[in-house]
C-alpha cells in the first residue's frame, strides 16, 4: 500500500463556488466581518458542499477510534494500559462528557475498535467486528504493528469513510478512546516536524504527575529513533510507532477528503494521523477542520504545520472527541446565517442634474425670455 497514490484522487474545495459564496456575503444585511470566523466557515461550508447558499449540517455523526498501545505499561499514562475498553463502554452507556454532548445535540455516536487489548465479548459485536488485533507493541522497543496489520488498519478507516459517506454523513467529528495513544501521537508529531521529545509530550486527557510526564518524555524520544529511518513510507511510519487505531484514523481522513466529506479534528491524536494524511496528500487538509486547542503542545504544532486554527480554546483537556463536538454548534450557525439572513435591498440610482421636472424646464424659459424683453440695465 501506498498513500502516495491519494495525492492525485483528493481535490480542494471548489474555488469558484468559494467565490460566489463570498460575493453572496458581501450583500447580506450583517456587514462582512461582522460575524468572525463565521463568515469564513460559511464559505468553506459552501465550497466543500459546491452550493450557495450552504445547506445545513443536518446528518453529522461522531466516529471514535478505539485502541491500546502498550507504552501505557511504562506508566506514561493517567490511565491503567489496557483499560480504553473501559472508556469505550462508558461511552455507550451515556456516562462520558462526549457521551452527553452527543445526546444534548441529537448526534449519532460511533465507535470502531481498531485495536482494543480486551476480549471481544466485553463489548458488542457492532464495535468490535472490524478489530485489526489485540493491542499494540510497545513502541520504544518495538513496532506497533506488522506492515501488513498496519495496511488492514488503513483500508479499515478507508471503508469507514466509504460507509458514513454512502449513508448520507455530511460532517463527522473525529476523535479517539485509546490509553497510551497521545505518546504515539507526539511521537509522529516530533518525527515529521524535526522536533525534539521535550517540545511535544503533554500530559494527556486524564493528567500525569511529574515523574510520568519525564517517562513519557522518555518514551517519546526512545520511540523517535525507531521512526525517523522510516520517514519516507507513511504505512511504514505508522508500522513502527502508530498503531491500528492511529493507521486506521489516517486512512479515514484521506478517505473523507476523497469523498468531499468534511471532517472536525479532536486532540493531538487525530491531529497527528492528519498529519501523516497530509504528508501523503498536501490537498487534504482542506476538507478538515480543527475543533479545538487541547493544550497538548504536539497538537498545536501539528496544527500550525497544517494551517489550521482551532475553533475553539476553553481548556477542554479530556479528549475522546469531546471538544471536537463542542465546534459543531458553531459549524451549524456559521451555515444557517449564510443560508438564512436576508441580502440588502438594492441601491437605488441616484437622480442626475439634467433630470430635472417638466415645471423646472418651464420656469427656466421664462426666466430668459424675462431677460430678453427688459434689455440691458443703464
Amino acid at each position: 500500500m501506498n498513500l502516495d497514490d491519494f495525492s492525485d484522487l483528493i481535490e480542494r474545495p471548489d474555488g469558484g463556488v468559494r467565490r460566489d459564496a463570498e460575493d453572496r456575503r458581501g450583500r447580506l444585511i450583517v456587514p462582512p466581518g461582522a460575524l468572525g470566523r463565521l463568515d469564513e466557515l460559511g464559505e468553506w461550508l459552501s465550497a466543500a458542499q459546491q452550493s450557495v447558499p450552504v445547506r445545513p449540517v443536518d446528518q453529522p455523526r461522531v466516529v471514535l477510534f478505539a485502541g491500546d498501545h502498550k507504552v501505557a505499561e511504562l506508566g506514561v499514562s493517567g490511565r491503567a494500559a489496557g483499560s480504553a475498553y473501559e472508556l469505550v463502554r462508558a461511552t455507550l452507556d451515556g456516562a462520558t462528557p462526549l457521551a452527553v454532548l452527543a445526546r444534548t445535540f441529537s448526534v449519532p455516536v460511533r465507535i470502531v475498535d481498531a485495536g482494543l487489548d480486551c476480549d471481544p465479548e466485553l463489548l458488542p459485536e457492532s464495535v468490535v467486528r472490524s478489530r485489526v488485533r489485540r493491542g499494540t507493541g510497545r513502541i520504544d522497543v518495538e513496532d506497533a504493528l506488522t506492515a501488513e496489520e498496519a495496511a488492514e488498519a488503513v483500508r479499515l478507516g478507508i471503508r469507514i469513510a466509504d460507509e458514513e459517506a454512502d449513508s448520507g454523513t455530511d460532517l463527522v467529528v473525529l476523535g479517539d478512546l485509546s490509553v497510551g495513544g497521545t505518546t504515539a501521537a507526539a511521537t509522529l508529531i516530533a518525527a515529521l516536524c524535526g522536533t525534539d521529545a521535550s517540545v511535544v509530550t503533554g500530559r494527556g486527557g486524564a493528567g500525569i504527575d511529574d515523574l510520568a510526564w519525564m517517562r513519557k518524555c522518555a518514551a517519546i524520544r526512545d520511540s523517535l529513533r525507531r521512526a525517523r529511518p522510516v520517514l519516507g513510507d507513511q504505512v511504514e511510519l505508522l508500522a513502527a510507532v502508530g498503531g491500528a487505531d492511529l493507521a486506521a484514523m489516517t486512512g479515514f481522513l484521506l478517505q473523507c477528503a476523497v469523498r468531499r466529506l468534511p471532517v472536525v479534528l479532536d486532540g493531538v491524536v487525530s491531529a497527528a494521523c492528519a498529519l501523516v494524511a497530509q504528508r501523503a496528500a498536501f490537498r487534504a487538509p482542506d476538507w478538515w477542520l480543527a475543533g479545538h486547542a487541547s493544550g497538548e503542545p504536539a497538537q498545536a504544532k501539528a496544527l500550525d504545520r497544517m494551517a489550521l486554527t482551532p475553533l475553539l480554546d476553553h481548556g477542554v483537556t479530556v479528549g475522546e472527541g469531546t471538544g471536537a463536538l463542542l465546534a459543531l454548534p458553531l459549524v451549524r450557525a456559521a451555515a444557517a446565517f449564510a443560508a438564512e439572513l436576508p441580502e440588502r435591498e438594492p441601491e437605488k440610482p441616484e437622480v442626475s442634474d439634467g433630470a430635472g421636472s417638466d415645471q423646472d424646464d418651464q420656469d427656466e424659459r421664462d426666466d430668459a425670455q424675462d431677460e430678453v424683453v427688459a434689455g440691458p440695465a443703464v
